[in-house]
């Protein structure tokens, strides 16, 4: 799949509930395929089959297909349920975005797809009783096969019920979402490193000439519909920019809303504006939500959602938001140290072909810091674990546009620590883990 779908189908399949049990059903009626052979084979007389296999008549047979397959669809309902009511305590307490978590987990996919599969294979062995003329054919084989599903699915029905108490405790679902924030940067890492060339062999006007001249004499993209952009192809773009000899500057990034006729591009030059709006087209997906896929700002605004929902009056856990400022001072770290974002695409000669819209890291660290120190206000625990945070993730910094970004962000806790704050000890607290904030930037300044 990594090899043949886009990353955006692939996540759009894997947030799903009916890729993976459609793929279980295919994969039970090639099994029920086989093992209808060798009973066939067994039939006929040109195989034996081994003693521990069911010998049971065609009625027996009959009435065991029959109760497995009505106690599987049976159980089929109670997973369902399950799972309808964990989603609505997600949606309830982590708030509806959180859904998608949820719908992707595999633990809960496999699961149903088990059961709808044994079910099927016990209605196509039911199918196969028949009469012959070596009397009644009986799928002795794959009784005993569903005998053994059987079992596979109690096993998976303790599994699930566990699965499912695990998944819904909020250390749990954030630890999860941190892991997919990992996951993200991880690949915005990887994708950071793809077709670059050596400065050597970068040919052509600088990127900025080339947004200059787009500002100019370029042509508007319009979008062609409206949504949540998805995913860009920057490497198809690149190509067909290349064969027209353009330049296209991308106005947004995945995560962005954008509307319908609006600009979604600009074209230089403005005669190759059709031919790039076709393959813009195919080349980017846009949809009701947000996904993981090139959008690290998603994963860090759901643990924000987590938090400020945890901080409000009427929720009022102010640990589960410390659980969030923790795992976002984790990823915070790992966009500091490894994120490199490719401020341009570049063809097979070097030029520049593509520019996507530019990702801050300030804008990152002001969506992981803002809303819950506003949500926050005159909460000293709250201050000092973000105090924490910022002074771990100092410890990453490398350049100077890092730290001030990181130093602001201290300074806006300390000023609102001073406004709400009524306890001259909790302020005094507030200020200490403020000065490490500073210490640190100062010694990795000197570094």
């Amino acid at each position: 799949m990594r090899r043949f779908l886009p990353e955006w189908r692939r996540d759009a399949l894997r947030t799903s509930l009916w890729f993976v049990p459609t793929l279980q059903i295919a994969a039970a009626a090639v099994l029920f395929g086989l093992t209808y052979r060798l009973d066939r084979l067994a039939y006929a007389g040109d195989l034996t089959l081994p003693p521990w296999v069911n010998n049971g008549s065609a009625d027996a047979a009959r009435q065991i297909l029959t109760a497995i397959a009505a106690a599987v669809i049976t159980v089929i309902g109670l997973v369902f349920s399950i799972t309808i009511v964990a989603l609505t305590l997600a949606s309830t307490q982590f708030g509806p975005r959180m859904l998608r978590k949820f719908v992707r987990d595999r633990g809960t996919q496999l699961t149903l797809g088990t059961f709808v599969a044994t079910s099927v294979y016990a209605v196509l062995g039911l199918a196969s009783v028949s009469h012959g003329p070596r009397g009644d054919f009986v799928p002795h084989l794959s009784i005993t096969v569903s005998f053994a599903l059987v079992l596979v699915d109690l096993a998976l029905l303790v599994y699930f019920i566990h699965h499912v108490a695990e998944s819904i405790q909020l250390p749990q679902v954030i630890a999860g979402i941190a892991g997919d924030l990992g996951g993200a940067i991880e690949a915005e890492a990887i994708a950071g490193t793809g077709r670059r060339q050596s400065p050597e062999s970068h040919r052509g006007p600088t990127r900025d000439e080339l947004v200059a001249r787009i500002d100019e004499a370029g042509a508007p993209v319009p979008a062609t519909r409206s949504g949540y952009l998805q995913f860009v192809g920057y490497e198809p773009l690149v190509d067909i920019a290349a064969e027209n000899d353009a330049v296209v500057r991308l106005l947004y990034r995945p995560g962005h809303f954008v509307v319908e006729g609006l600009p979604l591009a600009r074209v230089w030059p403005a005669q190759a504006a059709g031919d790039v709006a076709r393959a813009l087209d195919r080349a980017h997906a846009t949809g009701p939500h947000r996904t993981l896929a090139q959008d690290l700002a998603f994963a860090i605004d759901q643990l924000v959602e987590i938090a400020i929902r945890a901080l409000s009056p009427a929720v009022n856990d102010t640990f589960s938001a410390l659980t969030c400022i923790d795992w976002l001072g984790d990823g915070l770290c790992r966009i500091t140290d490894g994120w490199n974002p490719r401020g341009v695409h570049r063809d097979a000669e070097g030029r520049i072909r593509v520019i996507p819209a530019e990702a801050s890291y300030a804008r990152f660290v002001e969506r992981s810091f803002d809303k819950i120190r506003q949500a926050g206000r005159g909460m000293p625990a709250v201050m000092m674990r973000q105090l924490e945070a910022l002074a771990r993730i100092m410890e990453y910094t490398s350049t100077a546009e890092q730290r001030t970004v990181l130093v602001a962000q201290a300074a806006m806790i300390v000023r609102s620590s001073d406004e709400a704050v009524p306890e001259p000890a909790d302020r005094a607290d507030v200020r200490r883990r403020a000065d490490a904030v500073l210490a640190v930037a100062e010694r990795r300044a000197g570094e």
